[in-house]
């Protein structure tokens, strides 16, 4: 992987719901899974997203983005925070898809 970027995860029970969540909203991306023991890094090339959606879909509805910048340690790339997603990119990439 070239330009890796992504979260960087406490680990919790709710690792592995978020690691589904992301790859849902990642279909076209190769999401890599580094487990560390104490944290998990989760990453693509370029380019990752998460939406609250799809976190809700796999943690229960009350489940909101807020609650997944708790669980992050660290993080590659550029962090984006929106009230429904938080996405990770590369400034200027030519990997970024179109919002």
């Amino acid at each position: 992987m070239d330009n890796p970027v992504g979260p960087i995860l406490r680990m919790s029970d709710e690792v592995e719901p978020v690691i589904e969540a992301i790859r849902e909203d990642n279909p076209d991306r190769e999401v890599e899974v580094i487990d560390r023991g104490a944290y998990v890094r989760v990453q693509a090339d370029g380019y990752l997203v998460v939406t609250e959606e799809s976190l809700q879909r796999h943690l229960g509805s009350n489940f909101r983005i807020r609650s997944l910048e708790v669980m992050l340690t660290a993080f590659a790339g550029r962090i984006e925070t929106r009230s429904d997603r938080i996405e990770w990119h590369l400034q200027a990439s030519p990997n970024v898809p179109a919002r």
